[in-house]
C-alpha cells in the first residue's frame, strides 16, 4: 500500500488569507438582491445587517459615507438590492458584503444607468472643478428655471422677502417631472442663459422619489448646465439628493432655500462684513504702524550707542587681554634675561683674576717689560717689580733669586 504524500500545513491566517483574496479578487464588484434582517444602525453612522432568501444569508456592512447617500431607512423584511465587493473579516472567518449603494428592489435598473451616464458625462470633462465660476457677490437680478407652483419658488421667494435682499426675479416656467420634462427644463435652461435673464441662473425643485429627479439627471440638462454661459446653481431636492446637474453646476445647494440663501445678502451681514473689514484694514494698518515704530527704534540715539558699544566691546575686551597676555610675556621674558645675567655675571666674576686677588694673592709684573713675572727665571737682582693686590699695589727691587722648588 502506497504511503500518502506529505501535505503541507497551513496556518488559520495563511488560510484565511487565501480565501480572502480568492474572494475579493473573484468578486470585487457585485450587485445581490435579499430581504433586509437584523439590522442594526451604530452610533458611528455605519449600518450592519443581513441579507437573507429561502436558503442562505449574507453579512452586510455599509460605512457611513455611503449610507448618507441612501434616500431611505431600511427596515427587517425589506427587498433591496445591493451593490459592492465582497471581502472577508478575518478576525471572526466570515466573509461579507462591503455594501457601496443600497436601493429598494426596482431602483437598482436606475441607479446602474444613472453610474454609467455619471461616469461617460464625467470622461466628457462635465464636472470638472476647473469649469466651476465663482457667483456674483450681490446679483441685482436672478432667475429661477422651476415649476412656477412648486413649493421650491415658494421657498426662494420667502427666503427673499425675510433677507430683504431687492433683488429681481424672473421665473422661467417648466415642468420638473414627468415624460419630456427634462428637454423642457434643458429649454429653460438656455433662453434663460442667452438672453441673460439673471446674472445667476438657480434650477431646482423639491424633494421627491428617485423617478421624481430624473429629469435633472438627464444628458439634455446636464450638458445645458454646463453649457449656460451664467453661473448656475443646482437646487434639486433635499440635502441627502444628488443629481448629475448638481455635478455640472458651478454650486450646487442642498436646497433652494439655501440656493436663495447663496445669492442673497441682508443688510446685517453687509454691515457685519463691512465692519470685519475695517476691522481687518485697521489691524493691518496698526501692525505695519507698529513695525515701523520698531524699525525707526533702532535709529534712536541710545539704541545706536548701545549697538556701538555691543559691536566693540568684544574688540575692546579682546584688546586689552592681549595687552595684559603681552605685558605678562615681556615681565617674564625680562625676569628670565635679569636670571641668565646674573648668572652670567657671577660665573665672569668667578673666572676673574681680581677674584683671585681678594683670597690673599698678587700679580706680579717686570716694572721695565710689563710682563707678568711666574718664574724667578731671567730676574737679576737690582729688577725693578710691581705688586699688584687686590686693593693698590707695590714697588720692589730684587735683592735675591731663588730657584724653583715647591713651598
Amino acid at each position: 500500500m502506497s504511503e500518502r504524500p506529505a501535505e503541507r500545513h497551513y496556518t488559520v491566517t495563511e488560510i484565511t488569507e487565501l480565501i480572502k483574496v480568492t474572494l475579493e479578487d473573484g468578486f470585487p464588484w457585485i450587485t445581490i438582491q435579499g430581504e433586509i434582517s437584523n439590522f442594526r444602525p451604530s452610533a458611528s453612522g455605519h449600518w450592519y445587517f443581513s441579507l437573507k432568501d429561502m436558503n442562505a444569508v449574507l453579512s452586510v456592512v455599509m460605512f457611513s459615507r455611503k449610507t448618507e447617500l441612501v434616500r431611505f431607512l431600511p427596515e427587517d423584511g425589506m427587498l433591496v438590492t445591493a451593490t459592492g465587493s465582497i471581502s472577508v473579516y478575518a478576525r471572526r472567518g466570515n466573509y461579507q458584503l462591503i455594501c457601496e449603494s443600497l436601493s429598494r428592489t426596482g431602483q437598482g435598473d436606475i441607479l446602474a444607468m444613472l453610474e454609467k451616464r455619471k461616469r461617460a458625462l464625467a470622461a466628457q470633462g462635465l464636472f470638472d472643478a476647473s469649469r466651476k465660476r465663482p457667483l456674483p457677490m450681490l446679483p441685482s437680478r436672478i432667475a429661477v428655471v422651476t415649476s412656477p407652483t412648486g413649493a421650491a419658488i415658494r421657498d426662494i421667494l420667502r427666503v427673499l422677502r425675510r433677507r430683504n435682499a431687492g433683488m429681481d426675479v424672473v421665473i422661467i416656467p417648466t415642468p420638473v417631472q414627468g415624460e419630456g420634462a427634462d428637454q423642457k427644463i434643458a429649454r429653460a435652461i438656455e433662453v434663460a442663459g442667452t438672453w441673460k435673464l439673471g446674472e445667476v441662473i438657480i434650477v431646482g425643485r423639491g424633494g421627491g422619489s428617485l423617478e421624481d429627479l430624473l429629469p435633472f439627471s438627464s444628458e439634455a440638462v446636464v450638458r445645458a448646465v454646463a453649457a449656460c454661459p451664467v453661473p448656475v446653481i443646482s437646487a434639486v431636492g433635499h440635502e441627502t439628493d444628488v443629481t448629475l446637474s448638481d455635478l455640472a453646476a458651478d454650486v450646487r445647494a442642498p436646497t433652494p432655500s439655501a440656493a436663495a440663501e447663496m445669492v442673497s445678502a441682508s443688510s446685517t451681514e453687509l454691515l457685519g462684513h463691512v465692519a470685519g473689514l475695517a476691522s481687518a484694514l485697521q489691524g493691518a494698518l496698526q501692525g505695519r504702524l507698529e513695525r515701523v515704530r520698531l524699525l525707526l527704534g533702532q535709529f534712536a540715539p541710545e539704541t545706536l550707542q548701545r549697538n556701538v558699544r555691543l559691536l566693540l566691546q568684544p574688540a575692546i575686551q579682546r584688546v586689552d587681554d592681549a595687552r595684559e597676555e603681552m605685558m605678562l610675556g615681556f615681565q617674564e621674558k625680562l625676569a628670565d634675561v635679569r636670571h641668565r645675567s646674573e648668572l652670567a655675571s657671577r660665573e665672569v666674576e668667578s673666572c676673574s683674576p681680581l677674584a683671585v686677588l681678594d683670597r690673599g694673592y698678587a700679580v706680579v709684573t717686570h716694572a721695565a717689560t710689563r710682563k707678568v713675572i711666574l718664574s724667578p727665571r731671567g730676574i737679576k737682582t737690582g729688577d725693578g717689580l710691581d705688586i699688584r693686590l687686590a686693593r693698590g699695589g707695590l714697588s720692589a727691587t730684587v735683592e735675591e733669586t731663588h730657584a724653583d722648588e715647591k713651598l
